[in-house]
């Protein structure tokens, strides 16, 4: 994969942007795409909450085809950010990006930006902001956001 280059959407968007750099990062990976398995999802769900200070929830996408790879805890703008990771059956992978969402943040559209063949659909929804990225079709990503969304939505 080449180096992402932000368009001017994905530089006024810092957490898509940020989003696409971690999955072009770790989502090649064979050894180490992510630090603490999914045999440990329990355990890796329960210590990115604590480190984000709130707790989180790894959306399940079997029913897209997707199954949980794990995740990993990132460094963000502003504080850790958390990284989970999913792969298909044919090896395509998507992430999803967790951030604690920003004061300046109001506007909770779903929105979606694209660089260099990552898809990234993002929005912010109460304290968090939350970025879907992979390198399969944007139907296909839109799907699986929309079900991460409606798994996610805050109550």
């Amino acid at each position: 994969l080449g180096r992402l280059q932000a368009p001017t959407l994905l530089v006024q968007a810092p957490l898509a942007r940020d989003a696409a750099i971690a999955h072009v990062v770790y989502s090649p990976e064979v050894k180490h795409p992510v630090e603490v398995d999914s045999a440990h999802a329990e355990h890796l769900v329960a210590w990115l909450s604590k480190r984000l200070g709130a707790s989180l929830k790894a959306p399940d996408f079997a029913a897209q085809g997707f199954d949980l790879l794990g995740g990993r805890l990132l460094p963000g703008r502003d504080g850790p950010v958390a990284q989970f990771m999913y792969q298909d059956g044919g090896g395509r992978r998507i992430t999803l990006y967790v951030r604690r969402g920003q004061a300046s943040e109001r506007d909770t559209a779903f929105r979606h930006a694209s660089e260099n063949g990552v898809e990234v659909f993002y929005w912010v929804d109460g304290a968090f902001g939350y970025a879907l990225s992979g390198q399969i079709g944007k139907t296909d990503m839109g799907r699986l956001a929309d079900a991460a969304y409606k798994q996610l939505a805050s109550r």
